[in-house]
């Protein structure tokens, strides 16, 4: 499961990882109303807008969108779904009403350096209110992508003005063992070379089904952080009893 993830990189580091083409991103009107939800986050929560790649359908080039994290089908009667869809689990994929379309047609990349779990806790420590949370990143920390599916919701507000909602959530897979303890789910990581196939159509055959895949335990590394309250690098700093 992913329910909390963060990003260092801003836009422009973005923008040059997964060379994205869409020059909107830098049009100085467009940042300066969206500098915020271009920034880096230490503690993005679902909801929020943040920043996903996708391939435009008419170029084929990959470009920079904002999204709203938690999918809204497109046939929802609401710009909210009604249940959670953060996370997609891949043995759902092509099954659930809520992923099969979007499984097929609109796959996305989800820039993240760092997502975060959360250890079990003893009925004493659910009593108390304990939080035990872990930050899970690549050895070097360097940024990666989530593998991710999206959908266009349209529909009208109360005033009968058009709404378009574009949102996504992150595919979960099996855990590999460094995260089998905290969760029976982790997110997927796409491989930089695997992001052409990830984002572009292909023939209901010929689904990358098999890029959907665990990241290696020995590709990975967790530490025990504190409680997370706020937002700045403050909050990957690692407690003294944890490392894995």
């Amino acid at each position: 499961m992913c329910g909390r993830y963060g990003r260092r990189a801003d836009k422009q580091r973005i923008a040059e990882w997964f060379r994205t083409h869409n020059t909107d991103v830098f049009n100085d009107d467009f940042y300066e109303a969206n500098a915020a939800r271009f920034a880096p986050s230490w503690n993005i929560a679902p909801e929020s807008m943040q920043p996903v790649v996708r391939q435009d359908r008419d170029t084929g080039e990959r470009v920079l969108a904002l999204m709203k994290w938690g999918l809204v089908p497109f046939w929802s009667k609401t710009p909210r779904a009604n249940f959670s869809s953060i996370n997609a689990r891949d043995d759902k994929l092509a099954s659930s009403a809520a992923w099969r379309e979007p499984w097929k047609h609109r796959r996305c990349l989800v820039p993240a350096n760092f997502f975060y779990e959360w250890q079990p806790l003893t009925k004493d420590e659910e009593k108390k209110k304990i939080s035990k949370p872990w930050a899970v990143s690549l050895p070097d920390q360097r940024l990666f992508a989530f593998g991710g599916i999206w959908d266009q919701w349209k529909g009208q507000d109360d005033k009968m003005n058009q709404i378009v909602v574009e949102s996504f959530s992150i595919v979960t897979t099996e855990p590999n063992e460094l995260l089998a303890p905290f969760h029976n789910r982790c997110p997927l990581i796409v491989k930089p070379d695997d992001y052409a196939r990830w984002l572009a159509p292909a023939e209901p055959s010929h689904l990358p089904i098999d890029l959907v895949r665990t990241w290696p335990a020995e590709e990975m590394k967790a530490w025990r952080v504190a409680r997370l309250q706020g937002n700045g690098p403050h909050l990957l700093a690692p407690l003294a009893e944890s490392s894995a």
